[in-house]
């Protein structure tokens, strides 16, 4: 009896431990980029100041910088692929790119089919209006019947639908078009990451847009990865970590943001209160 039970036992130890085996060979994220010398991030390119080109043509930003010092930390280089916004989770899953890297809100389906990393952006969701009128909207109410501006898979989208906006989509867009048509009328809103468009706003000054004064949704923004590559992930996720630690992030977020540190999770930003915000959940 006892001699049975040790067999199974010895059975059933080595197929887990092949099972292991296996499983740790089958993902081969880190290794297969480790052979190739170089990332493959997707980015858009066109969203101040996340990543942009400069006045010298040089892409640069918060995201940007951050792929880039956690690749030297690796001992790697970053290739970017621009594309629009929808198509970069299509990327990352085909395998096109390794992860994206233009910085992606969580949702529940987004977590059943992609890899999240460490949080790399605390913020909640603000929109952009005319400077002239406020686009006629004073609350979150005032969205139905509105014209939204943005990516077509956004969460900001998705949620202004949900309130009853009506949807003008764009493929990988600058900052001036989007804020121009809000301006002349074309849309109405912007639903989008507060940070990205407050210092957007600053920078350019002179369109005729302005924040205006409905904030909602807190959240974080992270890389993201297709959903087989754990080992490539973490190798990141540590280094984000180590980077957190050491002060880089909040250094690089302070070139980018005004100063802002939005690496961390703060109590209240500009006297908004992040507790006090409401949550719109997404709909089935």
């Amino acid at each position: 009896m006892f001699k049975k039970f040790f067999s199974a036992l010895v059975i059933v130890s080595l197929f887990f431990t092949q099972f292991t085996a296996v499983s740790a060979q089958e993902d081969d994220s880190l290794s297969r980029v480790e052979e190739r010398g170089h990332l493959i991030a997707a980015i858009s390119g066109t969203l101040y100041p996340s990543g942009y080109y400069n006045e010298d043509n040089e892409l640069v930003g918060y995201n940007i910088d951050i792929i880039r010092e956690v690749a030297d930390r690796l001992g790697l280089e970053v290739e970017f692929m621009e594309m629009g916004v929808d198509g970069m989770l299509t990327s990352v899953k085909s395998g096109q790119v390794d992860l994206v890297a233009e910085g992606v809100q969580p949702t529940a389906e987004r977590e059943k089919d992609f890899l999240i990393g460490e949080p790399i952006k605390y913020s909640f969701t603000s929109i952009v209006v005319r400077l002239s009128d406020n686009s006629g909207i004073e609350s979150i109410e005032d969205f139905a019947g509105k014209k939204a501006a943005g990516g077509a898979t956004t969460n900001y989208m998705q949620v202004a639908a949900q309130l009853g906006a009506e949807l003008v989509t764009y493929d990988n867009a600058t900052n001036d078009q989007y804020f121009l048509d809000v301006a002349n009328g074309r849309t109405d809103f912007i639903p989008n990451d507060y940070y990205l468009q407050k210092t957007s706003i600053d920078f350019f000054s002179d369109l005729g847009v302005k924040l205006g004064n409905v904030f909602y949704n807190p959240s974080f923004s992270a890389f993201v990865y297709n959903n087989e590559s754990n080992a490539l992930q973490e190798a990141i996720d540590a280094v984000l970590v180590e980077m957190k630690e050491d002060g880089t992030l909040a250094e690089i977020s302070a070139q980018y943001f005004n100063g802002d540190d939005v690496s961390v999770e703060q109590e209240e930003i500009n006297g908004i209160k992040i507790s006090d915000l409401p949550v719109i959940e997404l709909e089935d």
